[in-house]
Formats: C-alpha cells, sequence, structure tokens
C-alpha cells in the first residue's frame, strides 16, 4: 500500500501491516480492512491535497493481487485435501497384498522366497547372487538378457550344491552389465502391506521389514 497521511490512526495502519495481520485473515476480511481505511483516508484528506487517484489505483490493485493469492491459496489447499484422501483409499487397498522396495533382504518360509529388481535400462546379462548372513554364498541365479523396469523372482530355497537351504533371512545382491560394462539395477525386496498411515502431510504404507513407505516406494504389487 502507498503511504498514508499523518491523519490516519496508528492502530488502522497497523491493520494492513502483513506482519500485523492474523494468519487466519481470509480475503474478505483483507476487503473488508482496505474499505475502512479507503473510507478514512477520504475523511481525512487535505482539501489543499486531495487523494491521489493514481494512488487508489495502485492500492486497488495490490488488494487484487492480496486476494487472488488467498484464494489461490484456499484452492491449492482443497486439492491437496482431496489428493492426499485419494492416497488414502489407494492405499488402503493394498492392506494384505504383496509389494516390492527397494531393499536386499530375502526371507525362506516353507521352501519358499521371494524378491525382485529393477534395471534402469535394458541388460544382455544379470544374475542374482543370494548370500547367507555371513556372506557365504547359497545360490547364483542367471537372468540373461532383460528389458528395463522391475522384475518379480522366486528361490525355493536349493543352495548351489543341491541340499536345502535353513529357514531364515538371507541376503542378495544383483549383477548386470551392457556390452561387457557393469551398469546400476536396484534390489528389490518382497513384503506385506499391514497398514496404512494417514498423516498431515502424507500417508504411509507400513512393511514389515521395509518400513513405512510412500506410495512412489513401491515398484510393483504382487
Amino acid at each position: 500500500m502507498a503511504a498514508i497521511g499523518n491523519t490516519l490512526p496508528q492502530s488502522l495502519l497497523d491493520t494492513m501491516n502483513p506482519k500485523a495481520a492474523s494468519a487466519q485473515s481470509t480475503a474478505d476480511a483483507a476487503q473488508d480492512r482496505f474499505m475502512k481505511l479507503l473510507v478514512t483516508q477520504m475523511k481525512n484528506q487535505d482539501p489543499l491535497n486531495p487523494l491521489d487517484n493514481a494512488q487508489v489505483t495502485s492500492q486497488l490493485a495490490q488488494l487484487s493481487t492480496v486476494t487472488g493469492i488467498d484464494k489461490m491459496n484456499a484452492t491449492l489447499q482443497t486439492l491437496i485435501g482431496s489428493y492426499q484422501s485419494s492416497q488414502s483409499l489407494q492405499s488402503a487397498n493394498l492392506i494384505g497384498h504383496g509389494v516390492l522396495s527397494a531393499g536386499n533382504k530375502l526371507g525362506l518360509s516353507e521352501d519358499k522366497a521371494l524378491m525382485g529388481v529393477e534395471f534402469q535400462q535394458a541388460v544382455d546379462a544379470a544374475e542374482v547372487v543370494i548370500k547367507d548372513a555371513s556372506g557365504n554364498i547359497m545360490q547364483t541365479m542367471s537372468l540373461g538378457t532383460q528389458e528395463a523396469g522391475s522384475l518379480p523372482l522366486f528361490w525355493d530355497g536349493v543352495k548351489a550344491d543341491g541340499a536345502k537351504a535353513p529357514e531364515g533371512t538371507y541376503l542378495f545382491e544383483v549383477n548386470a552389465t551392457l556390452n561387457g560394462k557393469a551398469v546400476d539395477a536396484t534390489e528389490l525386496q518382497f513384503g506385506m502391506v499391514t497398514t496404512v498411515t494417514t498423516g498431515a502431510d502424507s500417508v504411509k504404507i507400513n512393511v514389515p521389514g521395509l518400513g513405512a513407505l510412500n506410495l512412489s516406494d513401491i515398484r510393483q504389487i504382487l
């Protein structure tokens, strides 16, 4: 706002100070304060130096900008709320489903273990190396040529020597190459979605072993 004459009450000037205004102010409240200020300006203007039309126009333009920003913020808050509600419903449907997310642990139970890998680009050779907690290699699985994307994998618990591996938690790593050069590949850990938590800012998908995940953290739903 442009400067106002000294005849205006200081309390009225303070109401137009953004730092003094309440965080809960609305566009209607801002318009009401502006109109009170404008009327007070006109009542207290110097007859020999009347209010400049350009000054009034400038103040109206500033009010329009503030009002527009306030309405835009309200619209954004509504959109965010709708998006979070949609996320909550979508996430709730995942409860009881298996998912793959970044991680390198592998749980073997009843001769069954699920895992996955995500390739950032096509590869002409890839292998999965499964190890125990001490780093001993249990099995190596050749994947051959693969396209870019995520790929679920299954291990039946059979070790390289043909014996059965005991139930428990194992580690695995993926090695991939393209034209003889190593390329990035992401290990994907399997987990079951148990609950969904809705917070003020986001929706978290709780998966034992993987923690609280965002929807964007899930690479594949099984």
